[in-house]
């Protein structure tokens, strides 16, 4: 007779690899599922070196759920792995899990490469209405925006007690002594949080000569878009690109919270609007620094999140409406410096606590197929999360 699976979970993850946004979700998310249930988690590793077809094998059958995080890690790299994995997950009658942050942003390639997940998930989970309807009007896979469910997205990086400086915080601190006004924004760069709109709203506070130095804390996605060369033209095209700077991959809290310490306001005039999947957003948010983004598509964003709408109705995060000019977000901007600080304590367990308790949930209840052997007797389990 076959013996009940040991674990609750096994996540996909990629080990050292994971430096990216999403790998920093998997590993605090199955941290945070730790927290409420001990020993009931798992990681599997898949890189182009690691995760054979007999380790997946095994560590499927140690769990109930089997966990994908899309992108596992640089998505160009490593491809097949996670789709074979989640293959056999649902050959072995366990359950799949997809988790998506985005899907009309993404490269029409990649998702492409996410068609076969999402014909084997179980359940989506999403952190956006907005990116639930976007999958949903897509003509291909529509249908499966019914087996999504919403999520609240927490930060993924948290403001440290202390900071760690550098020649680049350096560099901003004297600019900022010599009376320029320092505009942040933070994350991976990329267009689908269209970096190059700041650029001409950058150029705009230059023409009303408040010495604009415009610093983006975050790196350029290698991608088949020429995203950092045109990025530099527009700049150069503007004449802002010595008003400009990039600090590439930052590798800790510590030095990224001491960029951010000397920057004035973050702005981000986004295309779709302000989405509750924008934990770059809720990052800076931590700062006490104004958030100055364009608002909602959707009525009910929010609904979902009320951690997130707080920060809106109290200030912290400022929005622009829809359809605004730039002249209107370099208005909000000077606007939101003339008010008070809005700082408060920011509780960084209390996020990860909902969305660990709202992931937790999918899990309640679910049993793989009968008669399905863990296989993992005498086996030595995956590492565990």
């Amino acid at each position: 007779m076959a013996s009940e699976p040991a674990y609750q979970a096994l996540f996909l993850g990629a080990g050292a690899q994971m430096q990216c946004g999403v790998g920093q979700f998997t590993r605090l998310l199955g941290e945070g599922i730790e927290k409420l249930d001990p020993g009931s988690c798992i990681t599997l590793t898949l890189t182009r070196s690691e995760g054979s077809l007999a380790e997946i094998w095994r560590a499927i059958g140690s769990a109930r759920n089997v966990v994908c995080n899309f992108p596992i890690v640089a998505w160009k790299r490593v491809l097949f792995r996670p789709l074979v994995a989640l293959l056999i997950a649902r050959l072995r009658g366990r359950r799949v899990m997809l988790i998506l942050h985005e899907w009309a942003g993404l490269h029409r390639l990649r998702r492409i490469t996410y068609l076969p997940a999402l014909l084997l998930a179980d359940t989506i989970v999403m952190f956006s209405p907005l990116v639930r309807r976007e999958l949903a009007d897509d003509p291909l896979v529509g249908w499966t925006a019914r087996k999504c469910v919403l999520a609240p997205l927490p930060p993924n990086i948290e403001a440290p007690a202390g900071i760690v400086d550098s020649k680049l915080r350096q560099r901003i601190a004297a600019a900022r002594e010599d009376g320029r006004l320092v505009i942040g924004h933070f994350g991976s760069i990329y267009p689908g949080k269209q970096p190059n709109a700041l650029l001409r709203i950058g150029a705009i506070l230059r023409e009303r000569g408040r010495k604009p130095l415009i610093v983006y804390v975050g790196s350029f996605i290698r991608g088949v878009d020429n995203v950092e060369q045109t990025f530099y033209a527009r700049a150069a095209e503007l004449g802002i690109i010595d008003d400009v700077l990039v600090s590439g991959y930052v590798a800790s809290g510590h030095e990224v919270f001491g960029l951010f310490s000397q920057v004035d306001a973050f702005c981000y005039p986004l295309d779709e609007g302000l989405t509750a999947r924008r934990s770059s957003i809720i990052a800076c948010a931590q700062t006490g620094r104004p958030v100055i983004v364009t608002g909602p598509t959707e009525p009910d964003e929010f609904d979902h999140h009320p951690r997130f709408r707080e920060l809106i109705d109290r200030g912290a995060i400022v929005l622009v409406p829809r359809g605004s000019d730039d002249e209107v977000y370099a208005d909000s901007i000077l606007a939101a410096l003339e008010l008070p600080s809005v700082q408060a304590r920011f509780d960084f367990d209390g996020w990860w606590h909902e969305v660990a308790m709202a992931v937790r949930a999918q899990f309640d209840g679910l049993t793989p197929s009968p008669g399905i052997a863990p296989d993992n007797a005498g086996q030595t389990p995956p590492q565990e999360t």
